[in-house]
């Protein structure tokens, strides 16, 4: 069957607009049982440094959500999705990551038993990053990074949680595209062979083919959902130009690349001229 590529950001978008699918996926990607899940999309426009000045919407998915806790009762917590095609990427997710620890607007009511009033506190922020690219060191095609509370004194575990160390640090889930494989072995690489790369078609690469023998009936919405993006002509012609604008990126950041190794060769022969004529003026001297 065909399906639309949700490596592209307006496919993604549109799975992930549905309220079932997006807790269904973030709900199994952080092994956590989501009872509400609120929406809160953000876009920024970049402008390529072309003669056209060609625009980039770039969609970066925030859901506030609250999950239900194993011991009894519910966390409040804001789920940041971000998805990275090239490795420059990064310095864009480490200024949007400061933004979202100084928006105002992160917080959530509860009641104060000491003051006796409802008072706003700031949401913990859980990230998801999906890569295109692998990472240079780790082969896992599904990361968790969970932090830990140790004492340093003893090097024990602490298993109380504070509110102080919940709203300045925050766990992460990367997802290495390229690394997805068919030998599945958890429930969360099970739900995501819709990301498989080795399922796109050769032309059209915004097109899987995708067999979905094997796959788990409870992941039958996202597929038909992935259905529906690919018959919306709307959809197809994004993704098309998706793919111009990525092939504009690729290229000037393969020009800045041997911009700087030309720059970095020019000092060095720099550099070794003024070693030489350094070198000769002391031979001057020493004749003198």
């Amino acid at each position: 069957m065909h399906i639309a590529n949700p490596i592209y950001d307006v496919v993604f978008k549109y799975l992930m607009e549905d309220n079932e699918i997006a807790k269904l996926i973030i709900g199994t990607i952080i092994e956590e049982e989501i009872v509400e899940l609120e929406f809160l999309p953000q876009e920024t426009t970049v402008y390529l440094e072309t003669l056209d000045r060609r625009a980039l919407t770039i969609y970066r998915l925030d859901f506030s959500a609250k999950i239900k806790l194993p011991e009894g009762g519910h966390k409040q917590v804001l789920i940041e999705i971000q998805k990275a095609k090239i490795s420059t990427d990064i310095m864009r997710f480490r200024q949007y990551m400061g933004e979202q620890y100084q928006d105002k607007t992160n917080v959530y009511p509860v009641f104060d038993e000491q003051k006796q009033k409802m008072v706003q506190k700031p949401l913990p922020i859980v990230t998801i990053y999906f890569l295109g690219y692998p990472l240079e060191n780790i082969i896992a095609p599904v990361i968790k990074v969970a932090r830990q509370y140790y004492d340093v004194t003893t090097g024990e575990e602490i298993q109380t949680r504070e509110e102080f160390i919940e709203s300045l640090t925050h766990d992460s889930y990367i997802i290495q595209i390229p690394l997805l494989h068919p030998d599945h072995q958890t429930e969360v690489e099970e739900l995501l062979m819709v990301f498989d790369q080795r399922w796109a078609t050769a032309d059209e690469k915004w097109v899987l083919n995708f067999t979905a023998g094997s796959y788990l009936e409870r992941y039958d919405p996202i597929i038909r959902r992935l259905q529906s993006a690919i018959a919306s002509p709307e959809v197809r012609r994004t993704m098309r130009a998706e793919d111009e604008i990525l092939e504009e990126l690729t290229m000037l950041e393969q020009e800045i690349a041997e911009r700087d190794k030309a720059l970095a060769e020019k000092d060095k022969a720099l550099s070794e001229k003024d070693k030489m004529i350094a070198e000769l003026q002391q031979r001057l001297k020493n004749l003198e």
